[in-house]
């Protein structure tokens, strides 16, 4: 790519070709600033420093889109091959000091990973890499292999069965379901009969349209719960545990978080006698930093924490 400028203007740098690549991943003014941690202005002067750049509006706006023009189209590929390589000198040259480094690692995560997850992780960064900090972040799924390709998120944690292409995964454990209502609920024991389970109120934890394993287990649910029944539906796993908490409501949950939120906050766990799949939670990144040193050591620390 022909990086000088027939303008007059000063070079662009590679904060400026991170932009353009998130924007034709994003194709959302909105999006890439939250992405970025940019506020939409600065977003904007960036983008009109690039449209003046290289002559050309690069992105016009379609309904509520971003879409790209020929000549964004035809900078995609040479703007990534500079980004590659400058990730790949950084990763061939600059070792990873753990004491020293201050990197900080983006996870893709549901709440309920960063509730399992977070604090025995910070406990042990605060020990042995006390400069090192960790971003817990939400975005787009169907978008998450191009987040993890960009670098924009350095790993996935839970069970993502649909990442495939250029993705590697390293299985943690097996996740199994169990419910929780709280301490004085007047009806349900600890092993209650399937009646007795589908005849109280539930608050059930959707993730349909997130590419989130625990769909499957939502599906069975709403199959044997009757439909009036059904009370609530949350995007949260912890939001469904503070509502039993506080009401007569069952929240089904992922067993080990089910196991932490009865333990954290006093409510009684069940056994679903529903038979719902289990899952199995994986930490996931991808093939382009699968050498890189920061990453190998992030990995090894992740499966010392937690592989059962």
């Amino acid at each position: 790519m022909d990086v000088s400028s027939q303008h007059g203007e000063r070079e662009l740098d590679l904060h400026h070709l991170q932009i353009f690549d998130v924007l034709l991943t994003e194709r959302s003014l909105t999006r890439s600033a939250r992405v970025l941690n940019l506020t939409q202005p600065a977003l904007s002067k960036t983008l009109a420093r690039l449209r003046t750049y290289f002559g050309d509006p690069l992105f016009v706006r379609v309904s509520l889109r971003m879409e790209p023009t020929p000549k964004a189209l035809e900078l995609a590929e040479p703007v990534r091959a500079i980004l590659e390589r400058m990730r790949t000198l950084r990763s061939d040259h600059a070792a990873f000091d753990p004491k020293a480094s201050d990197r900080r690692f983006s996870l893709f995560m549901v709440d309920a990973a960063v509730v399992q997850f977070l604090p025995p992780l910070l406990n042990f960064l605060q020990a042995e890499a006390p400069r090192v900090h960790v971003q817990a972040i939400h975005c787009d799924v169907q978008h998450l292999d191009l987040w993890l390709e960009s670098g924009l998120v350095d790993f996935a944690i839970r069970s993502f069965p649909t990442l495939t292409h250029g993705i590697r995964r390293h299985p943690l454990w097996v996740e199994t379901y169990a419910a929780v209502v709280r301490k004085d609920h007047p009806r349900l024991g600890s092993a209650p009969s399937l009646e007795a389970f589908v005849n109280e109120k539930h608050a059930l934890v959707s993730a349909k349209g997130t590419g989130h394993e625990h769909s499957a287990a939502e599906r069975m649910l709403e199959a044997a719960i009757p439909p009036a029944n059904i009370v609530c539906r949350v995007p949260m796993f912890a939001a469904a545990a503070h509502i039993a908490r506080h009401s007569e409501v069952v929240a089904t949950l992922p067993r080990t978080l089910a196991e932490a939120m009865a333990r954290d906050m006093d409510l009684q766990l069940i056994t679903v006698p529903v038979e719902l799949p289990h899952m199995e939670l994986a930490q996931y990144w991808h093939d382009r930093y699968h050498r890189d040193p920061g990453n190998q050591w992030f990995r090894t620390i992740f499966r010392n924490l937690f592989v059962r």
